[in-house]
């Protein structure tokens, strides 16, 4: 019998819930004057510490740094957490929680768009109808910039819209660069770590050591923060291993739901009909896309 370990299932629902959390924690963190590169650094340390000791105490306890996996590393962070996250926190003050995580759902899309372009896969019709249906829902849930009554200025939007694109870019390099003979947690341990790096530098150039300051208004939300990231990629890689690039960008759906609900119901937020019925809208195209890449290229 699968373990949820070996499940693609298991781990996209996993993986996608756990991914979910970060928006509302992510509001909570930024509204209580967190930065929003400090808040993506907390991820990036916290996650690649905890996954460091994990490997090192529960592995094979060495941590092999060679040109591939130091070149692996750094492009996997940039595009795949340092960019995304600095993206995604500094637009939910201004988009929501829920209208940020509808963002997600895009990548599978984009994701296929890209394989495409790059000869990864042959487009076929049904792949082709699914990226203009979730291309259509995405134009509408831009329309609506936000909140409902408090509509955020277009460069918001569009900076949302770099998410699922920054996301897509990381899911095809990742297959695509994976070192030979490297696990799923010292993959996610060394690019966390390269990210945090980056993103220090980038916070002590930019806005100094006072900038974590924030952090100590909120202890309950940064713990709860650094346990969800640390489980959350700890199965990401294992899902991107188990299930593939296009597969795996389908977290975003359940993300989107997640963050959807938590910042209904729990953080207040409100939603245009339309903003709702785009997202539907990109979840056919999302279903679409999947059916796609089932059938042979």
């Amino acid at each position: 019998m699968k373990t949820i370990w070996d499940s693609a299932v298991g781990l996209l629902l996993v993986t996608g819930a756990l991914l979910g959390l970060t928006l509302p924690f992510g509001k909570m963190a930024t509204t209580a004057g967190v930065p929003a590169m400090v808040w993506a650094f907390l991820i990036s340390f916290g996650a690649g510490s905890v996954l460091l000791c994990a490997r090192l105490l529960l592995g094979d306890g060495t941590f092999r740094l060679t040109p591939q996996r130091l070149r692996y590393f750094f492009i996997t962070a940039a595009i795949s957490y340092a960019l995304p996250n600095l993206l995604m926190f500094s637009v939910i003050p201004h988009l929501g929680a829920g209208y940020t995580g509808i963002m997600f759902t895009l990548s599978p899309v984009i994701t296929l768009v890209f394989s495409i372009l790059l000869g990864v896969r042959r487009p076929n019709l049904l792949g082709m109808a699914g990226i203009a249906v979730g291309f259509a829902g995405a134009a509408i849930v831009a329309l609506t910039r936000g909140e409902a009554g408090q509509p955020a200025e277009p460069v918001w939007v569009v900076l949302g819209l770099l998410i699922p694109v920054s996301l897509a870019a990381g899911n095809i390099y990742r297959t695509a660069d994976w070192p030979k003979d490297a696990g799923p947690i010292e993959l996610a341990a060394g690019s966390h770590l390269a990210s945090a790096a980056m993103l220090l530098a980038g916070i002590l150039l930019l806005l100094g050591g006072r900038a974590f300051t924030p952090l100590a208004a909120v202890p309950g939300v940064t713990v709860g923060q650094i346990a969800s990231a640390s489980a959350m990629f700890a199965v990401f890689f294992r899902l991107q291993a188990v299930g593939g690039p296009v597969y795996l960008s389908q977290i975003g759906y359940v993300a989107a739901a997640i963050g959807l609900f938590s910042g209904t119901f729990f953080l207040g937020e409100h939603y245009q009909w339309l903003t709702w019925a785009g997202a539907l809208i990109v979840t056919a195209g999302v279903v679409i896309t999947t059916k796609a890449q089932a059938k042979p290229a």
